[in-house]
């Protein structure tokens, strides 16, 4: 259900060059799932549109969702700002989020790429599965990275080399010699498109979170359509929009 509502700024700092960790008090977090996201209103009133930012974590006892997020613009300038205590108008719960019983008992690999790391946390402590993490990234600065190696087996790859495997998740696959039953990823577009050509020869499903295409998060703008095996309702063409249909599709639905 989509509301707008007013959160506070819980905590907040820097956890890398650029990227921030925000934790919000709101009763948004009972009905908050794995994949989904919130969006965050700057208070700049010319700008009518909030800021799409994905879930990185949920504290359904505190009543709290956990975002992390990079400075993209003027939006997240701003949201970077904010201090403990500070109202924010956020509107959520969006997207329709990790399909959690479709990896229940299974092997699976839950895969993150740069800033489609921090949505995958959550899944990675939902997820009822014998666990593979692969966390891509640029270099050695591993946000988040200690956050996951309580839930699961992390493998790291890094652009650079610095750590783990060099080059990318699916380096870090093959150098490892992982196998899975199912893939959940979220990651920029070259990772998923990737994964979607690995799960079809391993004969496997993949989910996949196509966040990074958002632009409104609310479906007003029209600028986050993906090509679709079927026919949209909304559009009545082979197409569907991330921010109201996904962002998580099946990776055989969509053309990417």
């Amino acid at each position: 259900m989509k509301e707008k509502k007013l959160g506070k700024v819980i905590s907040q700092k820097e956890i890398s060059k650029n990227i921030f960790d925000m934790w919000i008090a709101t009763d948004l977090a009972d009905q908050a799932k794995p994949g989904q996201f919130i969006g965050v209103y700057p208070k700049d009133k010319s700008t009518i549109l909030p800021r799409p930012i994905s879930i990185c974590e949920i504290d359904k006892e505190k009543k709290a969702l956990r975002i992390v997020y990079r400075i993209a613009g003027a939006g997240t300038t701003e949201f970077s700002t904010y201090q403990v205590g500070d109202e924010v108008a956020i509107l959520g719960t969006l997207g329709n989020g990790f399909p959690l019983e479709a990896g229940k008992g299974k092997k699976v690999f839950l895969i993150g790429g740069g800033i489609g790391v921090p949505p995958i946390l959550e899944m990675a402590k939902q997820m009822d599965a014998d666990k593979s993490i692969l966390l891509g990234y640029r270099d050695g600065d591993l946000f988040l990275k200690e956050d996951f190696d309580i839930y699961g087996k992390v493998y790291v790859a890094t652009e650079d080399g610095s750590v783990g495997t060099k080059g990318n998740v699916m380096d870090a696959i093959a150098t490892n010699g992982l196998e899975a039953e199912a893939i959940f990823a979220c990651g920029p577009m070259p990772m998923l498109r990737a994964i979607k050509r690995y799960a079809e020869e391993k004969g496997i499903k993949a989910y996949i979170s196509l966040e990074e295409h958002m632009a409104c998060g609310v479906g007003a703008c029209l600028g986050c359509v993906v090509k679709t095996k079927e026919v949209d309702h909304h559009s009545h063409v082979h197409n569907a929009r991330i921010c109201t249909d996904g962002p998580v599709f099946d990776a055989e639905e969509v053309d990417i």
